[in-house]
């Protein structure tokens, strides 16, 4: 790229980071932002000052919030600009006239929030150094998902192993959001996909991600189905569901499986299994020790799928040879509340070769509230050395949330794994929480996930290819309300820590307020800020369009939301967890966050492949895999143990979370380990002690510890990391075929909810099922027919924050 040109040049600027002042000069780009020190003054003036010239470069796009802050010329104190980084870099720049301040603000502004269109963007302008190791290096060559999937086994030229690729998608035409190589089952026709896909939001019919290289075992992922009020059923999606986990050609060839073959069917279920990888097998990975909860979660997923005939009385076995899940990974009352507006989940009468599970994840609303209140934490750092604010750490609920994903992604490891079992994982549309999920699970079940090579092509299939919408969770396009100016009559004042900023958040305080006072008797364990786009949800269910392709260019705030950035941080705990395990190292996923955001490449534009092949981004913009691939040596692990042997402690094929190590990325954040984890820290460390002092005196955790001896201990009036819910399982409940005669007595372990159908399934969520049905509704809670194609093109997640609509709400209240 040839040298940038200054349009805007200031010197003698003072910034801050840290509340340490640095003297220097300010220079503004087409598409970054340059701070060099000490100022060219004071370099003609020392020559040595000059041989110790540093420059700081900050790249427009990755600015999440700019705040001018004038102030009269009488006041004495300059004028500034407070900048906040999606890199969480805090900076401030004093200026010592304030109509520089107001030029630099609106010419940031000009180059973030007001181009326009994507190809406005620095990755259409950027190229390296035709010298350099990056240019030599194609990045967009390294990921063929024909290529992966013939490394998985599946091509024409290989065994067949129950799959093969379709072209259906070649052209985008069947599935816009989907990637136009797919690999579906061998006895399922496309003409049977066209008809299935009709069931699925956006036509995301289940497909293949991953199959096990040891036992055959597969992840498939797919959309939430139209089930609607009436509870609707595809026979197609049925039989393509049911040839996802090897079922029998019963299965495929009839429309449901009759009672007096049921038996013979379950005989028929082939077996998956090469290696026994089972927790009572020699050849089980050595480190397969579960917690309470994991073993619990287990427990209630294998126990028997116990049915029985409607006719006879007789009890039915299916899926005897395996636990097959269809995971969703929702709160289960947040996919019931979707059937009113023509969505869902799977009625389970109709799968009854598998079990559903529901995930307690919560939707893109509430982590980008979880991330907002993180911020508010640490939002001093430009103005202050001291430690972030930890009763807000803990209050956004951020290291529970990724705990819960990182538990969701054990389970289904578990069970493809170790279980033999075969796993469909869904969300709402299929491409935040289901991506997290897929992702993670297949990077604790496959190293080849957790090379350098292998990571990329992780994140090209499971992310790029199957459509997360990079440009709108992120926000590459910025927003005018990102850009604020505090009131004259609010400035003249120095900033301090802690302190509002300004008029601005003066407001937004107020509104939150008053979303608070509003929203607090819906549910007492909901979220705060899920619902905070609730009228633009409203708005948009009305339309019952999908957004056009000048709405597509823009972002939309309630679009925003860290899910990337949250597997990021999970793959990072699997990393600081089994840090001999990982190709990678650190730097590499903090430098892969930037890079999401710095639009410096065109790996991450868009919103799904389509766009990107329609952008022609191939030939017009770099990979970033090319700068990380010349770079190697800065993104390896050292401690890195390549060699695989699940006879040995430590070289398992399989890896799983600690949830109770779950602790802050606190280099993400700029802060350090002590700052971010002081009190987690000692906490475990206080647990520890514990625990070595009750072996060593014999005593058990149920008996006590003498108050004298606990003093000797710690002091510590929590052995239990704060913020984590380890003793809480992320499953909230298991769903089977309705019991419909004689059905036995169930019981959960605690915390844990099992339920079958409408029948079984807890309290409060039976009810409200009931309840919507009972509403008689013939259309759509927000106008259009419930079970019209239209509805699922609307943002399935903005949709889920508000589909039970005031009815709904209604009947919520009046079970609490």
């Amino acid at each position: 790229m040839a040298a940038p040109q200054h349009k805007h040049y200031y010197s003698n600027v003072q910034a801050l980071r840290g509340g340490k002042p640095e003297q220097g000069d300010l220079a503004l780009t087409d598409y970054h932002l340059v701070f060099r020190f000490p100022p060219e003054s004071a370099a003609a003036l020392d020559p040595k000052a000059k041989k110790h010239t540093k420059q700081v470069w900050f790249a427009f796009h990755i600015i999440s919030h700019c705040a001018l802050r004038p102030t009269p010329p009488s006041s004495g104190i300059p004028s500034s600009l407070r900048l906040r980084f999606r890199d969480f870099t805090f900076v401030s720049f004093n200026f010592t006239d304030d109509k520089q301040a107001r030029d630099a603000f609106e010419f940031i502004r000009a180059k973030t929030c007001r181009l326009g269109s994507v190809d406005k963007l620095l990755a259409f302008n950027y190229s390296p150094p035709s010298n350099s190791l990056e240019s030599k290096i194609n990045g967009w060559d390294l990921y063929d998902a024909r290529a992966e999937f013939r490394r998985q086994g599946i091509s024409e030229k290989s065994a067949d192993l129950g799959w093969r690729i379709t072209n259906i998608n070649k052209d985008y035409a069947f599935s816009p959001t989907y990637p136009a190589v797919l690999a579906v089952p061998s006895k399922i026709s496309d003409n049977t996909l066209k008809y299935a896909a009709n069931f699925r939001s956006r036509a995301r019919i289940p497909t293949l991600s991953y199959i096990h290289p040891v036992n055959n075992c597969t992840i498939t992922r797919s959309s939430q189905p139209f089930v609607g009020l009436r509870m609707k059923r595809s026979i197609q999606d049925e039989k393509l569901v049911g040839a996802c986990f090897s079922a029998s050609t019963d299965f495929l060839d009839g429309n449901s499986p009759s009672p007096a073959n049921a038996s013979i069917q379950a005989d028929h279920s082939p077996s998956s299994s090469h290696v026994d990888l089972s927790a009572d097998s020699p050849d089980a990975p050595t480190d397969m020790s579960l917690s309470d909860t994991e073993r619990m979660e287990d427990e209630l997923i294998a126990a028997p799928n116990v049915m029985y005939d409607e006719k006879t009385g007789k009890r039915l076995i299916y899926g005897a040879q395996q636990h097959n899940l269809i995971v969703d990974a929702r709160p289960a009352i947040n996919s019931y509340a979707m059937q009113a507006i023509g969505m869902g989940s799977e009625n389970m009468d109709y799968y009854k070769y598998a079990k559903k599970v529901f995930l307690n994840i919560d939707n893109i609303h509430v982590m980008r509230d979880s991330l907002d209140k993180v911020i508010s934490a640490i939002k001093d750092a430009d103005i202050s050395p001291f430690p972030p604010n930890r009763d807000l750490l803990m209050k956004s609920k951020w290291l529970k949330h990724i705990a819960g994903i990182l538990d969701g992604s054990a389970i289904i490891a578990r069970q493809v794994g170790i279980q033999h079992s075969h796993a469909l994982i869904h969300c709402s549309d299929g491409w935040d929480r289901t991506s997290q999920l897929c992702a993670l699970s297949q990077l604790m079940l496959d190293p080849y996930y957790r090379t350098l090579e292998g990571f990329i092509v992780l994140v090209e299939k499971d992310w790029l290819s199957f459509g997360h919408m990079f440009q709108l969770r992120s926000g590459h396009m910025s927003h005018e309300s990102w850009f604020t100016v505090d009131s004259d009559a609010l400035a003249g004042s120095a900033v301090r820590p802690g302190e509002n900023d300004g008029r601005g958040d003066v407001v937004e305080n107020v509104m939150a307020s008053a979303k608070r006072f509003w929203s607090k008797n819906v549910t007492n364990d909901k979220e705060a800020g899920s619902d905070q786009e609730e009228g633009a949800a409203v708005d948009e269910v009305k339309q019952a369009t999908a957004p056009n392709a000048a709405e597509e260019q823009t972002t939309r705030l309630r679009d925003v939301s860290p899910v990337f950035h949250q597997f990021l941080d999970a793959t990072y705990q699997l990393l600081r967890q089994h840090p001999n395990r990982f190709e990678f190292n650190e730097r590499f996923l903090r430098r892969l966050l930037y890079h999401v955001y710095s639009c410096q490449y065109g790996t991450f534009l868009y919103n799904n492949e389509r766009q990107r092949h329609e952008a022609n981004l191939r030939e017009r913009t770099r990979s970033v895999w090319g700068y990380f691939l010349s770079r190697r040596p800065e993104f390896t692990n050292d401690r890195y143990e390549p060699t695989i042997d699940d006879h040995t402690k430590g070289r398992e094929r399989l890896i799983f979370p600690k949830l109770g190590e779950v602790r802050w990325w606190h280099q993400v954040f700029n802060r350090t380990d002590d700052e971010m984890n002081g009190e987690l820290n000692a906490s475990a460390a206080t647990a520890e002690r514990v625990a070595a002092y009750q072996a060593s005196t014999g005593f058990s955790e149920s008996s006590g510890i003498p108050s004298e001896s606990a003093s000797m201990v710690s002091t510590s009036p929590s052995p239990q990391p704060p913020a984590l819910t380890s003793s809480q399982s992320v499953l909230t409940g298991v769903e089977t075929a309705h019991a419909a005669l004689t059905p036995e007595a169930r019981v959960s372990p605690p915390s844990l909810n099992k339920s079958a159908s409408t029948g079984g399934m807890p309290v409060a969520l039976g009810a409200l099922q009931d309840k919507i049905s009972g509403l008689a509704i013939a259309k759509g809670v927000f106008g259009g027919h419930a079970n019209s194609s239209s509805a699922g093109r609307q943002d399935a997640d903005d949709v889920e924050t508000v589909a039970s609509a005031a009815a709904v709400e209604q009947e919520l209240k009046s079970m609490s």
